[in-house]
């Protein structure tokens, strides 16, 4: 089932778009940022856009790379709350040179799928949000996992969570945003992702959840270079693999601009096969002046 998703997030607003830029809120503080698919104009005046307590402007020398310029009392690390089911996650934002602050706010409506799978695979055995492990809980593998929203929504609902990232330093803040929300019990790997599923297929491994979030381009904890299309079969085929035959679930989001929720669903059921459910789409906001943005690709199923 095709299907558009946006989450209820107390602590995210998306403000305005336009002119190939978004303005947002996180909790209290408003961040003004490129947004290469906002290709129509804006709705606010140029006033209220100035008015951002982060503004993130490019180098001239990089496509990626910039620097923020903060307004009076804007501190360059905060905190945001989310709220959901029997979630509660608090996470530590900060202002990178890659224009990221440390979540996708689109995710949430993950982080709710995976939630309630988690629940329903333990049996609802483990108490809501005391991340404590049922008898029989489920084991959850993310990968690509950054700073930790599917694994936190996975440990909250008391399952086994295997956080897979090859960057150290986004590991670690994940750790502390697991420590923000009361959780506990996390195995944090600093590896690249492939090698990893690799070695879990020869060890015989299973998993009852995968959860993949992979960039378009990324680098491994040795240098190991990943591009989506070229990778991205490989890693599923063996994916395929970890996933438990019965009742499990998979989660795949894609960023990169041009591959569509059909092709996500594509790829996905030639390594898996036809499940038992499924859903694919985009995960959009819609802005003060009623604008949609898309703001990822996602496809999840369960068997």
């Amino acid at each position: 089932m095709q299907m558009q998703l946006t989450p209820a997030f107390g602590d995210y607003e998306l403000l305005d778009t336009g002119d190939f830029e978004k303005l947002e809120r996180f909790g209290r503080f408003v961040t003004r940022r490129p947004e290469p698919q906002a290709i129509w104009r804006r709705s606010l005046p140029e006033a209220e856009w100035r008015r951002a307590d982060a503004s993130f402007r490019r180098d001239g020398r990089s496509e990626e790379r910039g620097e923020w310029r903060l307004a009076p009392g804007m501190p360059d690390r905060w905190t945001v709350e989310y709220a959901g089911r029997g979630m509660r996650l608090r996470m530590r934002l900060a202002l990178t040179s890659f224009k990221h602050v440390g979540i996708f706010p689109e995710q949430a409506a993950n982080w709710d799928f995976i939630y309630d799978r988690c629940r329903a695979l333990a049996g609802g055995g483990a108490s809501a949000g005391s991340g404590e492990r049922a008898e029989g809980a489920p084991k959850v593998l993310n990968l690509f996992a950054y700073t930790g929203g599917a694994t936190l929504a996975a440990r909250a609902a008391g399952a086994e969570v295997t956080h897979v990232d090859s960057v150290r330093q986004v590991v670690t803040w994940a750790r502390e945003n697991m420590e923000r929300s009361g959780l506990d019990g996390v195995r944090w790997i600093v590896e690249d992702a492939l090698k990893f599923v690799q070695r879990e297929v020869r060890r015989g491994n299973r998993y009852a959840g995968i959860v993949l979030d992979p960039p378009a381009y990324g680098r491994g904890a040795n240098g190991e270079k990943w591009v989506l299309e070229e990778g991205i079969c490989e890693m599923l085929e063996h994916c395929a693999r970890l996933l438990e035959p019965a009742g499990a679930f998979l989660v795949l989001n894609l960023y990169s601009m041009g591959l569509s929720p059909t092709l996500a669903r594509t790829t996905v059921r030639q390594a898996f096969g036809a499940p038992g459910e499924e859903q694919w789409g985009e995960l959009c906001f819609t802005d003060r002046g009623g604008k949609q943005l898309p703001l990822g690709t996602y496809y999840r199923f369960v068997r």
